[in-house]
């Protein structure tokens, strides 16, 4: 799917208000946020949980949505997948409702992938869903069926084409460089001119221009003239609202937003073979780590291209996701602290103001332990059941005891530690300072 964002580039100021670095979503005093953007994002920041979804003609060739270029298919040979490319009507309805069991509360849903084809009814290429393949407007489907489900609404959109002439001889050329520029951006303003208010615009992949070539400014004052209240991500090299680390976890700097993306298995467009599936845990520690950051984390779905079905282990594992949300949701949603407390072999820790969340991974029996927890613990009780627990404390070590033999929850275990501050750990002075053993002992 999708290739590492370029250096953000610096922002420059355009002469109309609208084209204030502000209102084309750009930071503009080193990484924090503007009072506009603050504004803008605060749903983002208080739903933490995106379901990323990869549908295209790709999905109906069952290889990876890279499978065009990795593979050298000729375009005429590609576009034969319009025949199989036919999810049945309902399709969008059920990916809407798997993202809101699993406790989602937004979606982007790629509209036009690296291969050129779009998935809605557009003016400006015949090589579109509605002309080929299903015959029907995906995209119109896509956001009914979210907005029924009560989800923010998101666009992918890859700059990079695949199919275009001018796709890559925009790059030495300059008259293509326009009319594949003037291309890009009618694709854009028809996305955000005909289906309502949309929440995210999600760019991908900017080969093989820059900012400059892609006339990037002028791209994103014409988004926020269309869609004043939307966000807008980092990868049509302008910093943009938020940064986008892609299978990895890893928290921006100065305050500045962020959201990992990552694939269910290993592959972001449904690839038949590929059954490297991440556990219920897995997504679970994942969520954790990016809520305890401050982050937010996109997880994606390839629906098979053939019918639009969602792949059965993709469904029992968001389900499960779902299932411990219910209990736990509460501790990611609307959690805008960081978390310093992290060191554990066998939890993760998430915060909200005073309260310590520790979440066991790896349930060790009747009691946990947390090295090095500066603050003292007021009360703590398990999550799932409402149980006090025990809670000793010697400087060094905090002691959870009393513990039921078995995690009371599945696949991850809260117990909820209310504290006298803002917990903090300190692991390097139970290091130097907790006594041993004489010599010769």
């Amino acid at each position: 799917m999708l290739l590492g964002a370029g250096a953000a580039a610096a922002s420059l100021a355009l002469e109309t208000p609208l084209a204030s670095a502000e209102a084309m979503g750009q930071y503009t005093n080193g990484g924090a946020a503007t009072e506009d953007q603050a504004r803008r994002m605060a749903w983002w920041h208080a739903a933490k949980f995106g379901m990323f979804i990869h549908f295209g003609l790709y999905s109906a060739h069952a290889r990876h949505e890279w499978a065009m270029e990795e593979e050298a298919i000729p375009v005429v040979q590609y576009q034969t997948y319009t025949q199989i490319f036919h999810p049945k009507p309902g399709a969008p309805a059920a990916w809407a409702k798997l993202a809101k069991a699993a406790g989602m509360k937004y979606v982007v849903l790629t509209t036009k992938h690296h291969e050129g084809f779009c998935n809605w009814d557009t003016k400006l290429t015949n090589y579109n869903a509605v002309n080929l393949g299903p015959k029907r407007d995906i995209i119109r489907e896509y956001v009914e069926a979210c907005r029924a489900e009560g989800l923010h609404v998101g666009f992918y959109y890859s700059l990079m084409d695949w199919h275009h002439p001018d796709g890559a001889k925009c790059a030495t050329d300059e008259a293509a460089r326009k009319r594949f520029v003037d291309y890009t951006h009618g694709l854009i303003r028809e996305l955000l001119t005909n289906y309502g208010k949309i929440d995210v615009l999600w760019y991908d992949v900017n080969w093989p221009l820059d900012a400059k070539g892609w006339e990037s400014e002028r791209m994103n004052k014409m988004v926020f003239e269309l869609q004043p209240e939307i966000i807008v991500n980092n990868r049509n090299d302008l910093p943009g609202d938020f940064s986008t680390p892609e299978q990895r976890i890893v928290a921006e700097k100065g305050g500045r937003p962020w959201e990992s993306c990552m694939t269910l298995n290993d592959s972001w467009g449904y690839q038949a073979a590929d059954d490297n599936w991440k556990s219920a845990r897995t997504v679970i520690r994942n969520l954790i780590t990016c809520s305890r950051d401050g982050g937010n984390y996109l997880l994606n779905i390839g629906p098979r291209g053939t019918d639009g079905s969602i792949p059965e282990e993709s469904v029992r594992i968001l389900t499960e996701v779902g299932k411990w949300m219910q209990t736990s949701g509460d501790c990611i949603y609307h959690n805008p602290d960081t978390c310093q407390p992290r060191s554990s072999e066998y939890a993760s820790f998430t915060r909200r103001g005073n309260q310590l969340q520790m979440h066991v991974h790896f349930w060790p029996g009747t009691d946990v332990s947390i090295s090095g927890l500066k603050n003292k613990v007021l009360s703590a009780k398990i999550l799932k059941t409402g149980a006090n627990v025990t809670v000793t404390q010697d400087g060094f070590r905090t002691h959870l005891t009393g513990l039921p033999e078995h995690a009371p929850d599945t696949p991850v275990t809260t117990i909820v530690l209310e504290c006298d501050g803002v917990p903090m750990q300190d692991t390097d002075y139970v290091r130097r300072e907790k006594p041993r053993a004489g010599v010769g002992i």
